[in-house]
């Protein structure tokens, strides 16, 4: 496969990974926006969505106050915010559009459909628009694209790229959302174990969509080291950091076969998977939760520069 074809598809499933996650933000800071305020704190829910999205600089330059409304404008419709649901879903419809020999009528109908219905969204006025509706729209799409690439793709180097795209952005945005709730969201210690603590756990879970699952896994009382254990190591838990990274572990392998060859980017992905499975709850805490996660999301980052040199950029080809 060309390089070039390789990186259309890559980003097409990276984007569409990152549209919804944008979503996700939204969908956490409506519910925490709910709570009384409970003060002490140097951040609201607002400011942490932005801290965590890597987004609050150009935030405060074009909006200034981290308020609903402009938080919606920021993750959903700005086309200048790289974050944004409809920069996202623009963005993975234009590689989509490029690479469309490469793509299932399928997937390339659920794509376009997506990008046809932003625009209808974008054309109505605010008023009609609530939160639940933007979000609940973001996601249903977004699903539709991930299943049709699931139902109808075939499993060639085009498949694993896509899937190692949804992977490496899955990866980085549960650890992003992880951080928003721990570092960020609980204003003060003395509240860690309070109806508080607990209730925001619960709201990462649902925003997640693995409330259930969570409940299937662990049963009983949620805390803390339990949705840590959960969304870091837990296999069973499709969005936890472990199952992401052996996940864009097996679809690098299958390029390795296929191609008769490794590359850094196979290092890379193994050295993060090994960290991952040789760590524990304990050792994460011991770290700090934050800091692991901050050291995490600079790993993938490093893999994912790993795999652009290794397939992306032509240099390997």
């Amino acid at each position: 496969m060309l390089s070039r074809t390789a990186d259309n598809l890559y980003w097409l499933a990276r984007y569409m990974e990152r549209a919804e996650t944008a979503a996700r933000f939204l969908e956490v800071g409506g519910r925490i926006a709910l709570l009384p305020n409970v003060g002490q704190g140097n951040r609201n829910e607002w400011d942490a969505l932005l801290l965590a999205a890597g987004t609050a600089d150009a935030f405060k330059r074009r909006y200034g106050d981290a308020v609903q409304r402009n938080l919606e404008s920021h993750l959903f419709f700005d086309h200048d915010n790289p974050f944004s649901v409809a920069n996202c879903i623009t963005r993975a419809r234009e590689n989509g559009r490029i690479v469309r020999t490469a793509l299932t009528t399928q997937v390339w109908d659920a794509l376009n459909t997506s990008f046809q219905e932003l625009r209808a969204l974008e054309r109505l006025p605010r008023s009609e628009l609530t939160l639940t509706r933007l979000t609940d729209w973001t996601m249903r799409a977004t699903a539709l694209v991930r299943g049709a690439i699931d139902a109808t793709q075939l499993r060639n180097d085009g498949y694993d790229f896509l899937n190692i795209g949804y992977h490496l952005e899955r990866a980085d945005n549960t650890a992003r959302l992880l951080d928003v709730k721990y570092y960020v969201l609980l204003p003060r210690i003395d509240l860690v174990g309070s109806g508080l603590d607990n209730y925001q756990w619960t709201t990462l879970l649902r925003a997640l969509s693995v409330h259930r699952a969570f409940h299937w896994a662990y049963g009983g009382e949620v805390t803390a080291a339990k949705i840590a254990h959960f969304l870091t190591l837990n296999r069973q838990c499709p969005r936890a950091l472990i199952s992401c990274i052996e996940g864009a572990n097996h679809h690098l392998d299958r390029l390795a076969r296929g191609y008769g060859r490794s590359t850094p980017a196979q290092g890379a992905v193994r050295s993060l998977l090994a960290e991952l499975a040789e760590t524990n709850t304990e050792l994460i805490f011991d770290e700090g939760l934050h800091e692991f996660l901050t050291r995490f999301i600079r790993d993938v980052s490093t893999l994912g520069m790993r795999i652009g040199d290794s397939y992306l950029s032509g240099d390997q080809r």
